[in-house]
C-alpha cells in the first residue's frame, strides 16, 4: 500500500527524535546537519494560528472532543466544506486525488510540488512535469519535494494539529455507528468521532440527522495518465488510515506543503507567480473536495506555508546556496525545452485554467473559474477568506509580518525592503477574520498578520515609485512592474 506522508502519524512520531548535531527536515523526517540560519528559525505555527481558539476549544485530552466557541463561524465552515465536497466535478475529484499524493516509501509516484504543474501553463507545465518525472531537475527536486525538500518539507504541522486537535469533516458524529470494514481499528467511530458538533449541526441542510456532516468519500482510482510518474499510481484517499483519521484537521498539512512548494516555485518563475499561487490554492481547496479538511484548515495551512517560506526567503545563505542554483537550473531547462527565450515561451503558452464546480457558485462566492491572470488573482483572493464573516474589527491598519517582504525579492528586485512591505500592505485584505492576528500584533503578542497577505495580488501589481521612493500600487492582476517617476534635472542631492 502506498504511504501518504503526513497521514501515518506513528511513523512521523517515530522519526521525530533529534539527533545530536543534526536537525530534522520537518516533513521528511530525514536527519541532516544544520546548514542554514533558517534551519533554526522555523515559525511558531500555534502562535500564528492562535485565533482558532476563538472558534474551537479542544478538551485537552487529545480525544478529538472539545467545545464549539463560535457556532456562526463553525456553521459556515461546515456549509462551505460540505458544498465543495458535494459539488466538485468528476474531473475535479480526480485532480483532488492527484493532489492528495505524497511519494511512496520507495519514493515512487509524485507529490504536490509536481502535480501543480499546470499552474505554469499548458506547455511549460508539461515540460516542468517531464523534467521532474525524469530526473532532469535535481536541484529543483531537492528544493521542492514534500519528502525532504529543503523548502517543500521545511516545516510540518504536527505540533499545531496536536494543539488544536479538531475532528475531520468526514468523521461520523455518532460514536455507536459501526466501523467501516477494512479500515484501521483506530478509525472506528467509537474511538474517533465528531460528536462535539451534534448540537450545532442538527437541523442544517449540510448535515445529516445524526449531526454528521454531509461528506461523500471518494473511491481509490489508478492514475494511468503518466503526467507526473512514468508508471501507474494508485490514488488512495486514506480515510481509514490511522494517520489521517486520528490526526487533527487544523491546520491542513497538505495545504502547508503545497504553499511551501508553490510560493517557492513562484519565486523561481515570478513571471508566472499569480498562476502558480492560484494553482496551489486549488490543490489546497481540493482537500475539501476529498472531504478531509475544512475551509479554515485551508486558510490555516496557507498561513503556515507563507510563514515558513518567508523564513527561508529571509535567509541570505540559503538563497545563495539553494534557491539561486535551483532557479538557474529550472530556467535553463525550460528555455532549452521551449527553444526560445522563456518570456516568448510564456507569451505563446495557454495559461492555467480551472472550473472546479461546473459553473456553480460556491456559497458566499463565485464559481471560482480561472481562465486568465485576472481571474486567477480574483479566485485566489476569494479563497483567502471563503466567505467567512469578520469576528473582529475590520478597520485596523495593515499588518505585515517581519520577513514577509522577502517573499517579493524576486518579483521586485529593484525595490528595497520598505518598498516591498508597502506593496504587501496595500494589497492586503481588510482586518477582522478569525485567524487575523493584527490586534495581537499591535499588543505585541503576534508577529503580524499572515492571514491578510494576498500574494497573488502583490505579485501581479503595477507599482509607481515617486521621487521620494514612496510606493503606490496602481493595479493588480497584470504583469508585475515598477514605474519610477523621473527626478527633474538638477534635483539630485536635495
Amino acid at each position: 500500500m502506498r504511504t501518504q506522508r503526513g497521514h501515518r502519524r506513528p511513523l512521523r512520531i517515530g522519526i521525530a527524535t533529534v539527533v545530536a548535531g543534526a536537525s530534522l527536515l520537518a516533513s521528511g523526517g530525514v536527519a541532516q546537519a544544520a546548514e542554514y540560519p533558517s534551519d533554526s528559525t522555523k515559525p511558531d505555527l500555534v502562535k500564528a494560528l492562535q485565533g482558532y481558539y476563538n472558534a474551537w476549544q479542544p478538551s485537552g485530552k487529545h480525544d478529538m472532543h472539545g467545545r464549539v466557541v463560535n457556532p456562526r463561524v463553525t456553521n459556515w465552515n461546515d456549509r462551505v466544506t460540505s458544498w465543495i465536497n458535494q459539488n466538485s466535478t468528476k474531473d475535479q475529484q480526480f485532480r483532488a486525488l492527484q493532489n492528495a499524493m505524497y511519494l511512496a516509501d520507495d519514493r515512487s509516484g509524485y507529490d504536490q510540488s509536481t502535480s501543480i504543474a499546470d499552474g505554469l501553463g499548458q506547455t511549460i507545465g508539461r515540460y516542468y512535469a517531464e523534467g521532474r518525472r525524469n530526473g532532469r531537475l535535481p536541484k529543483v527536486d531537492a528544493l521542492l519535494n514534500a519528502t525532504d525538500g529543503t523548502s517543500g518539507a521545511y516545516i510540518n504541522t504536527d505540533t499545531a494539529k496536536d494543539a488544536f486537535y479538531h475532528p475531520r469533516p468526514y468523521l461520523a458524529a455518532d460514536p455507536s455507528v459501526p466501523a467501516i470494514p477494512k479500515e484501521d481499528e483506530a478509525c472506528a467511530p467509537s474511538k474517533v468521532n465528531a460528536s462535539s458538533y451534534v448540537s450545532t449541526r442538527k437541523g442544517h441542510q449540510w448535515a445529516n440527522p445524526d449531526g454528521s456532516l454531509k461528506i461523500t468519500r471518494l473511491a481509490p482510482v489508478v492514475d494511468r495518465t503518466h503526467q507526473f510518474s512514468n508508471s501507474d499510481v494508485v490514488l488512495w484517499p486514506a480515510y481509514g488510515d490511522t494517520g489521517l483519521c486520528t490526526g487533527g484537521s487544523f491546520p491542513s498539512g497538505h495545504t502547508t506543503t503545497v504553499y511551501q512548494a508553490g510560493i517557492t516555485l513562484a519565486t523561481l518563475l515570478p513571471e508566472l507567480a499569480p498562476e502558480i499561487l492560484t494553482r496551489s490554492s486549488e490543490a489546497a481547496n481540493n482537500r475539501m473536495t476529498v472531504g478531509v479538511h475544512y475551509s479554515l484548515d485551508i486558510i490555516g495551512g496557507r498561513i503556515s506555508g507563507q510563514a515558513a517560506i518567508a523564513s527561508r526567503a529571509s535567509d541570505a545563505t540559503y538563497r545563495k546556496q539553494v534557491l539561486e542554483p535551483a532557479r538557474a537550473e529550472l530556467r535553463a531547462y525550460l528555455e532549452k525545452r521551449c527553444g526560445t527565450p522563456l518570456a516568448r515561451c510564456i507569451a505563446k503558452d495557454k495559461p492555467y485554467r480551472n472550473n472546479p464546480y461546473g459553473g456553480k457558485a460556491i456559497p458566499g462566492g463565485t464559481a471560482q473559474i480561472v481562465y486568465n491572470r485576472q481571474s486567477a488573482v480574483k479566485v485566489y483572493t476569494e479563497r483567502l477568506e471563503y466567505g467567512h464573516q469578520p469576528t473582529q474589527s475590520t478597520r485596523l491598519a495593515p499588518s505585515v509580518p517581519t520577513g514577509a517582504e522577502n517573499l517579493l525579492l524576486d518579483v521586485y528586485p529593484g525595490l528595497n525592503a520598505t518598498q516591498r512591505r508597502a506593496i504587501l500592505a496595500q494589497t492586503e485584505t481588510r482586518s477582522g477574520q478569525l485567524l487575523d492576528t493584527t490586534k495581537l500584533a499591535l499588543d505585541g503578542k503576534a508577529p503580524g498578520s499572515w492571514q491578510r497577505l494576498n500574494l497573488a495580488a502583490a505579485m501581479s501589481a503595477t507599482v509607481r515609485v515617486d521621487r521620494n521612493g514612496a510606493v503606490k500600487v496602481i493595479s493588480t492582476g497584470g504583469q508585475a512592474r515598477v514605474i519610477k517617476d523621473r527626478v527633474p534635472a538638477g534635483a539630485g542631492g536635495r
